[in-house]
């Protein structure tokens, strides 16, 4: 059995399709580089502050996303607990709790190949 490489291109680079979006809503955003792109967007209740990041080895576009949320420290075991059950429900994607910034976080990566 022969396996077959096939090789794509793209035409357009993932980041600048997010670029576009972020231009297209009037959302504040910076490139860090041809790779990556930091986005901030108002929301009703807090701020939320994504970044995308190509990785063109594996053809994957990761995402995260920090709130303007501070969990205190005293209130960091019963928020990771909270995060645990949140985890096990979703199908894609998972909620990080930064413990040193006391920062809830949104992580997920897209899979792009081909």
């Amino acid at each position: 059995m022969e396996l077959l490489e096939l090789e794509f291109s793209r035409e357009i680079h993932p980041v600048d399709v997010i670029e576009q979006v972020a231009h297209n809503n009037d959302w504040s955003f910076e490139r860090a580089g041809d790779d990556e792109i930091s986005i901030s967007v108002a929301g009703s209740w807090t701020d939320y502050h994504v970044s995308f990041s190509w990785m063109e080895d594996y053809e994957a576009l990761h995402l995260a996303c920090a709130f303007d949320i501070k969990v205190p420290e005293a209130r960091a075991l019963e928020v990771m607990r909270l995060l645990s059950l949140i985890n096990e429900q979703m199908l894609f994607g998972h909620f990080d709790l930064w413990e040193q910034e006391g920062a809830i976080m949104f992580r997920q990566s897209l899979l792009l190949a081909g």
